[in-house]
């Protein structure tokens, strides 16, 4: 692959998780979701997918044991996430903190208004 389309594929990428971060932390529960009660079986217990890559799913939907960090199984859900969960990791300890992913999304873009 050439650098240029190297740079423009980053740049892509970049800019997917751009559009999809602030959704990623969005946890405020609407007020649906207050009144709902606590889903109790393991199907309920599953994020729905508004796309087969995962997008529009919150931090929330996606952590599904609800611990405030992603799991690499978890973050399977959502394609971006997914690509990039080794690399966001930055602990390697197997889990993806939002603090990580922030960072790693920071690090993105910094990166890319070098170039």
């Amino acid at each position: 692959m050439s650098k240029k389309n190297k740079r423009l594929t980053t740049g892509f990428l970049i800019l997917g998780m751009v559009a999809a971060a602030p959704l990623a932390f969005a946890q405020t529960p609407t007020e649906a979701e207050e009144q709902t009660p606590p889903a109790t079986g393991a199907a309920e217990q599953q994020p729905t997918q508004s796309s087969a890559a995962g997008q529009g799913l919150s931090w929330a939907d996606l952590d599904v044991d609800g611990n405030g960090s992603l799991s690499r199984q978890e973050a399977q859900v959502h394609a971006g996430l997914s690509n990039v969960f080794a690399e966001a990791d930055v602990d390697a300890n197997g889990e993806l903190t939002a603090d990580e992913y922030r960072g790693f999304i920071q690090k993105q873009q910094d990166e890319a208004t070098q170039d």
